[in-house]
């Protein structure tokens, strides 16, 4: 595997680790059977977002690379190419563990060069995957980021989160904290084929109400709307329904993008699951990674009617919101925070 000269978002950015810092581990349990772990000590965990990004924030910390979900749809599939590992079942089943990641952030915050800016997470890959239970990393991010009042969010579909309820509890009470988590559809048999790996929606919508009864409003990004797959208006409806009873704050939809990595992916698995739809798709995204921008704009249109209709709006775009136990939680979020899809 290549380690050297690897950064975090890119093929060619500062080096995060060499040869001499992996130690590659295996578990013979039910739950880990098949994957390899590779831990790393990491030089930076706190990563600045590239300039020509769309994301609406510029700091990151992502501390684990490859991702036990199995999102067949997953963009964060190319980052593996960089370590010379397999960008499908290998992104599925090769985790690259940054062990010391909770002191690289307590470190990078107290430095004096430090200015407390937002710090995003869950944007790569799901930082409360399966491996998150066995490593623990959160905990100790989450404390480092509480102790300086510095403000973040979380993009997740691990239940794992509510482990580390009372902690953002504490640390909503100081800063501004935001947690979304990602639902784009109720559909069990979609779910089971397209992420294996997940818990199921009810369970995800079942965090999303946890998390607001202790007082931290909790939005849903309803991603990926799967084109020909998931976007039927009953299909809408009954997801949007579902986002409303479980006290979503906000629902905010993205349509499927297929990048690099991702796109060869995803068409692998259609063409085993649903080989009709290959033309459609092939037609569809013809043009790069983004559906055209006409069929976003109708998913977009009739999502936000359907929250209209059951209560709940469409995120704001911006900063994350600043939640305090007892208070009325504001809508807020970002739509682009993404990396999960």
């Amino acid at each position: 595997m290549r380690w050297d000269n690897l950064g975090d978002d890119s093929a060619a950015g500062t080096a995060l680790f060499g040869t001499d810092a992996v130690i590659t581990r295996t578990f013979d349990t039910p739950e880990f059977r098949g994957i390899t772990f590779h831990e790393v000590r990491a030089r930076s965990i706190v990563n600045r977002v590239p300039g020509a990004s769309r994301m609406p924030f510029e700091w990151t910390v992502n501390p684990y690379r490859g991702c036990t979900h199995a999102c067949v749809y997953c963009f964060a599939r190319k980052t593996h190419s960089y370590l010379d590992l397999d960008t499908g079942l290998g992104f599925d089943s090769q985790i690259v563990v940054k062990v010391n990641a909770p002191e690289l952030v307590r470190r990078q915050l107290a430095s004096r060069r430090w200015q407390g800016a937002h710090i995003a997470m869950g944007t790569n890959v799901d930082c409360y995957q399966r491996a998150e239970g066995r490593y623990g990393l959160m905990p100790g991010i989450i404390e480092a980021l509480r102790d300086h009042a510095n403000p973040f969010s979380i993009l997740t579909k691990g239940t794992l989160i509510l482990r580390d309820l009372d902690l953002l509890v504490q640390a909503a009470e100081v800063t501004e904290v935001g947690i979304s988590v990602s639902v784009g559809f109720t559909d069990r048999e979609l779910w089971r084929t397209v992420e294996p790996g997940t818990p199921s929606p009810e369970r995800r919508l079942d965090v999303v109400r946890t998390l607001g009864e202790h007082g931290i409003g909790c939005g849903v990004l309803m991603a990926p709307v799967i084109p020909f797959l998931g976007d039927r208006p009953e299909q809408l409806r009954e997801t949007v329904r579902a986002v409303a009873e479980a006290g979503a704050t906000s629902v905010t939809p993205l349509v499927l993008h297929l990048r690099p990595g991702a796109r060869e992916w995803f068409f692998t698995w259609l063409r085993r699951h649903h080989p009709h739809l290959v033309g459609r798709y092939e037609r569809m995204y013809a043009a790069g990674a983004y559906a055209p921008t006409w069929y976003q704009r109708r998913i977009t249109r009739q999502v936000h009617e359907l929250a209209a209709e059951f209560g709940i709006g469409p995120a704001h775009r911006g900063a994350p919101r600043r939640i305090s136990v007892g208070d009325e939680p504001a809508l807020g979020g970002a739509p682009e925070q993404l990396s999960l899809l």
